[in-house]
């Protein structure tokens, strides 16, 4: 039975940022039944924590007093049936909390997907790919250790507390006061640092975060580096995050350095003082302590100052899993999202495209990047943006694909305005095959039918027939079962567009969307793609993004974009022949390529 995402309004109120500890507390608490048997466990299990010391005083007292070994063989079997009993509680309390633990891990990872799906494309702009990848990974991670690592001491420390007061509250009720000088000492020692180990936790996770980026920047230009011959460059720039990372942890583990040893001897004077104390109390007679009982009390507050060193010692893995709860809040509040709850669903789709005086500025630029665009496409009709860099081409289709919304005017889809609509139900009618075609580490079945459950064979043998890609698919050693790597690193350029045309096609879409599909190409490729994309476009609404005016020529319409604004629309020939902006970059086009 497949597990219940994190996925619903409810539930992402649990995790707060402000509130680290507490979004962790809801969150174990979730599965209340688990967690409530595991905690039943754990007090089982601990149980020998309390007695033993009882028994061993009970043991040393019948020994001073010359007492008989039968009463010594009683309290032996005591011990084993309270040891035995540990062994199988031990491993309920494992299974339950840690599948608590686990679960938790599932729900906050299936958070962060579930949020990075409805996140903006800004959103994506601003924070590179490695940053998200440690948030998900990482992050997570974090808080997992922490659960692990910290709940055991931390609860078999307070275990020991109820134990040995209510044991010492028995036997010597006048010693109780000597146990409230180990809490608040210990909650001293944590207040005094909490401060600073939560700022140097936040800069070594930021420190860290921004060296992620720089690898994956790193990795990715790899190709321009070696081409360039910049490879020492590149390690210098990652070294130099290298040292930032190494300056903040080590500042970090001075910190932590300082209080494991602040915590270990506070904890071991106490140890001794209460020792002290309770074999002087013993020898003047002030309170009648037997030999048993003094070593009670001694083991008693000595297993209690050993838990709470425990527990302090592990402040650093709590300290970095609560700093990586609010890495993980950071996105689960980012506020930049594509809103679609609640707007209206599309079920058909017919092509018609309206922009009304749309304008668009991405956030802190000066200058709009598109500028008071009027534009009708009319439903089967090709369309093409041409200009130069920076002249909005790209902008216009993020529009009107719904990547980014418009600072000004508004754009309709069969006479309904977009903003109203639920994009992800447009987006099932449309398909986009960009420059640079993205493939996942699987076979070119799978790439081909991505999202897609209800495709059958056949279907996707005819998209890829059509695609032009049957040909060398079929040539593979195991045909359309051939894992294509990371990024499709196995095939070629040419190969890998006739797969993502493929995807499009396979899809069926009422809407196509086109950039720079061909101009990474080599000529012969471009051929075959060419065609295959010839064959998709027909009869249905196309918006073609280009550099080279020749993979525009039979367009219906070409637009003419420059500084964000339509200087010209018009045919292939039709605007040659006007000897305005289309004609001067065709020309200057021709006499590049003549030359």
């Amino acid at each position: 039975m497949r597990r219940k995402a994190l996925t619903h309004t409810s539930d992402l109120e649990r995790i707060d940022g402000a509130h680290p500890v507490r979004s962790i507390l809801r969150l174990l608490t979730a599965q209340p039944g688990k967690l409530a048997l595991a905690l039943y466990a754990f007090t089982l299990k601990e149980i020998p924590l309390w007695f033993l010391p009882v028994i061993t005083g009970a043991v040393i007292d019948i020994v001073a007093e010359d007492g008989p070994v039968g009463s010594v063989m009683i309290w032996f079997a005591v011990a084993v049936v309270l040891l035995a009993q540990n062994y199988p509680h031990h491993i309920l309390y494992t299974r339950k909390f840690m599948t608590v633990v686990r679960d938790t891990g599932v729900r906050l990872r299936n958070a962060l997907v579930q949020r990075l799906q409805v996140l903006s494309i800004g959103y994506y702009a601003r924070s590179s790919a490695a940053l998200v990848q440690s948030k998900v990974v990482r992050d997570v991670e974090n808080v997992e250790i922490m659960l692990q690592q910290v709940t055991h001491p931390l609860l078999s420390a307070l275990m020991v507390l109820v134990g040995a007061v209510s044991m010492t509250a028995i036997r010597v009720p006048e010693f109780l006061p000597v146990y409230a000088l180990v809490i608040p000492t210990a909650l001293l020692i944590r207040r005094t640092m909490a401060r600073r180990s939560q700022a140097r936790n936040e800069q070594f996770r930021r420190e860290m975060e921004g060296f992620a980026s720089r690898v994956g920047e790193m990795a990715s230009l790899i190709p321009v580096t070696r081409a360039h011959g910049l490879e020492q460059t590149a390690a210098t720039r990652v070294a130099t995050g290298a040292d930032y990372v190494r300056r903040a942890g080590l500042n970090l583990d001075l910190l932590n350095g300082r209080m494991q040893s602040m915590s270990w001897v506070s904890m071991q004077f106490l140890g001794v003082f209460c020792l002290v104390l309770a074999a002087a109390v013993s020898l003047s007679g002030v309170i009648p302590i037997t030999p048993g009982e003094v070593v009670v009390l001694s083991t008693y507050f000595t297993l209690l100052t050993q838990g709470l060193t425990q527990v302090l010692n592990l402040v650093p893995v709590t300290a970095r899993g609560v700093e990586s709860m609010r890495s993980i809040a950071e996105v689960l509040a980012e506020p930049d999202l594509e809103e679609n709850e609640g707007r209206r669903p599309v079920d058909r789709v017919e092509g018609l495209l309206q922009l009304d005086h749309v304008s668009h500025r991405y956030p802190e630029a000066e200058t709009d990047a598109l500028s008071g665009i009027d534009l009708e496409i009319r439903p089967g009709e090709t369309v093409a943006f041409v200009g130069p860099s920076g002249s909005g081409k790209s902008t216009l289709l993020n529009l009107v694909l719904g990547f980014v919304r418009p600072t000004d005017g508004r754009i309709r889809l069969d006479g309904q305005d977009m903003s109203e609509l639920d994009l992800r139900t447009v987006r099932r009618h449309v398909s986009v095959v960009p420059q640079e075609s993205v493939l996942f580490e699987g076979s070119i079945r799978d790439n081909v039918a991505y999202g897609l459950d209800e495709a059958d064979d056949e279907r996707i043998r005819a998209a890829l027939r059509d695609a032009n890609a049957l040909e060398f698919v079929d040539a593979l050693p195991q045909g359309w079962d051939t894992v294509v790597g990371q990024r499709g690193a196995r095939i070629s350029g040419g190969q890998r567009q006739r797969l993502a045309i493929a995807r499009a096609i396979v899809r069926n879409p009422n809407i196509l969307f086109l950039d720079e599909a061909t101009s990474a190409l080599d000529p012969e490729s471009e051929v075959s793609v060419r065609d295959a994309l010839d064959r998709l476009m027909a009869d249905r609404t196309t918006l073609v993004v280009a550099h080279r005016l020749s993979t525009v020529r039979q367009a219906d319409r070409i637009v003419v974009l420059d500084h964000g604004r339509i200087v010209e629309v018009g045919p292939h020939t039709e605007l040659l022949g006007r000897g305005g902006r289309y004609a001067a970059l065709h020309a200057a086009q021709e006499g590049g390529l003549s030359a």
